[in-house]
């Protein structure tokens, strides 16, 4: 009932948050951002760089922020210089797992 959806607004704002797709009583589509899912067919579809399917969806739905010269410290954790969550980041075109080394 909508009484009971108005109970689960905090867990859905949470999701929301953190998931590609909140699913409400429905079926997943088998969908998602991985290199062999892409959408294709003859040309000009096959050349098309606006789907919103497989790796190219990544581009679609970002919206880039330039952090320039801004403190360490105010970054977002992913983009400080040591890398404390040991994710893969590309720094002068290298991907690394390292910290950022002072003057690259």
């Amino acid at each position: 009932s909508d009484l009971e959806w108005a109970n689960q607004s905090r867990l859905v704002s949470t999701l929301e948050d953190r998931a590609g797709r909140v699913l409400f009583n429905g079926w997943p589509t088998g969908v998602e951002v991985c290199s062999a899912m892409v959408h294709g067919g003859p040309y000009p579809a096959a050349t098309i760089d606006e789907t919103s399917v497989g790796t190219e969806a990544i581009r679609r739905f970002t919206r880039p922020v330039c952090w320039q010269d801004c403190p360490d410290s105010l970054l977002p954790i992913e983009l400080r210089d040591e890398n404390s969550l040991d994710i893969v980041r590309k720094v002068n075109d290298v991907y690394t797992r390292g910290p950022v080394e002072e003057g690259s």
